[in-house]
């Protein structure tokens, strides 16, 4: 059966509508890129192959970050993650650099080719620049000991970075990730949130490599426990990562709050993180930009999301996310990888049928 995103199955999540794509690029400015790198079949050789991995590029606003930063939360769920960059937006709230995702033992290459990038290739002149890498492992399917990734992957990621529909299963960062136990990737979805004369966005991307599959659930059906062709291995499951975007006039501290928020739609697909779960959430707003050196010691702040309605922005975050977990696993396609491990797309076919019998869906 042809692949396709949750929604078009008949899924609904939640009550407010979704913007034009449903996707993180509704935001607007937001752009996403990929790079997948595929090579090879069959037995692992270390540093040759087979490779099933690759990079996704989230550039958070137009221009130069580094000198106009957009405000900036994390949120830690788990925190077994070799992600960097993470530390700097915690203690000052901001995002100088494009965010990229790739596998884990990757990430000191990917920093590095980014920094490259810009200071070669953009001319980027500071000394102190905070790359933001965030990481999934893909180990399973992918020669990550190989880390065959480098500034050319990067390079092609953030080149290849438009607003617009989003790609998304097994593609980019998602290329060799799973999710309970099948196929993962990356998902994206989006929500529009209105109050009077305002009308705001909030997009949610996630790099899936989480649960097993027993735990599974789709819109509140036991899929995982129900679907019975198919045993995984249990040595899978792993981390997720999130990214949140709004064009709305949040702090810094409201961001963090909304970062909180993906755990609830992490939570609706049935996953409890791990030990071993490095998952991440990183949010941010676009609506004021942050000069890197200010004229004056004062300055003047937006006006700000009244803490009273922030509730829509919170339910907008965990609907959107477990949107987009499920778009990630309807997307994604079958992968065989490194020594012939194989992990199975979701079977929608069979999952439709679970979902009608239970009146989810037509």
């Amino acid at each position: 059966m042809e692949r396709c995103r949750a929604r078009d199955y008949g899924l609904e999540f939640g009550d407010l509508p979704v913007g034009t794509q449903n996707a993180i690029t509704d935001v607007p400015g937001v752009k996403v890129g990929h790079c997948s790198t595929w090579k090879g079949d069959g037995e692992l050789h270390i540093g040759h192959g087979p490779i099933r991995t690759g990079i996704t590029a989230i550039v958070p606003a137009p221009d130069d970050l580094f000198t106009s930063k957009v405000q900036a939360a994390v949120h830690f769920i788990n925190g077994f993650g070799k992600s960097m960059g993470l530390m700097q937006i915690a203690e000052v709230g901001t995002i100088e650099t494009p965010i990229l995702i790739t596998n884990t033992l990757n990430v000191g290459r990917v920093a590095d080719g980014l920094l490259d990038y810009l200071i070669r290739d953009k001319g980027l002149r500071a000394p102190s620049i905070n790359p933001v890498v965030l990481e999934c492992n893909d180990y399973f399917l992918s020669d990550i000991w190989g880390r065959h990734l480098a500034k050319a992957e990067v390079v092609e990621a953030l080149e290849s970075a438009a607003g617009g529909r989003v790609q998304e299963g097994s593609i980019g960062a998602g290329t060799g990730t799973a999710a309970y136990g099948y196929k993962g990737g990356v998902g994206t979805s989006s929500r529009l949130i209105s109050f009077e004369k305002n009308r705001f966005v909030l997009g949610a991307l996630v790099v899936t490599n989480m649960g097993r599959k027993e735990q599974l659930v789709i819109k509140g059906v036991p899929a995982g426990k129900l679907l019975q062709e198919y045993d995984p291995p249990r040595e899978l499951g792993g981390s997720i990562i999130f990214i949140l975007a709004t064009d709305a006039p949040l702090s810094v501290n409201q961001l963090r709050r909304l970062a909180v928020r993906a755990t609830h739609g992490l939570a609706r697909t049935g996953a409890s993180s791990n030990h071993t779960s490095g998952d991440v959430v990183v949010a941010f707003s676009t609506a004021r930009r942050i000069p890197a050196a200010a004229d004056q010691p004062v300055i003047t702040l937006p006006e700000l999301v009244e803490q009273t309605f922030i509730d829509s922005f919170f339910i907008a975050a965990a609907d959107a996310v477990e949107e987009a977990i499920l778009n990630a696993m309807f997307m994604a396609e079958t992968v065989i990888g490194r020594d012939g491990n194989t992990l199975q797309a979701l079977p929608l076919r069979k999952v439709r049928e679970l979902l009608q019998a239970r009146g989810v869906i037509n």
